[in-house]
């Protein structure tokens, strides 16, 4: 039984360890602020754990603009999802892309992306 346990446990860890990767991003300015299209793989399982969502930030974390994912994607991967109307500030060069999961909440890690103004 003991052994039992910390297989649950090292299986609830790995399981919230694994955050949805993103694999492309692209951006465009229009008249109603900036459309990101992002791309993300992640081991989707079904309604139990799946990549639910990405967000823009800025440099100091401010959430920016948000996406958020109301299925899973189990057969289609990777997949993009867009975003339209997001305001970057004019001073920023750059702003990072941050994935959540059903299971692991917030990825700890973001991907930066370069703004071409």
């Amino acid at each position: 039984m003991k052994y039992a346990s910390l297989f649950l446990i090292m299986s609830m860890t790995s399981v919230s360890a694994d955050p949805a990767v993103v694999e492309d991003i692209a951006a465009e300015k229009n008249a109603s602020g900036w459309r990101f299209d992002v791309t993300l793989r992640h081991a989707d399982t079904g309604w139990d754990d799946y990549a639910d969502g990405w967000r823009v930030e800025a440099e100091g974390g401010t959430v920016l603009g948000t996406r958020v994912l109301g299925h899973p994607h189990v057969n289609e991967q990777p997949f993009t999802r867009s975003q339209s109307g997001i305001e970057i500030p004019t001073a920023a060069q750059q702003v990072f892309i941050r994935t959540r999961t059903l299971t692991g909440g917030w990825a700890e890690t973001t991907t930066p992306f370069l703004i071409d103004r």
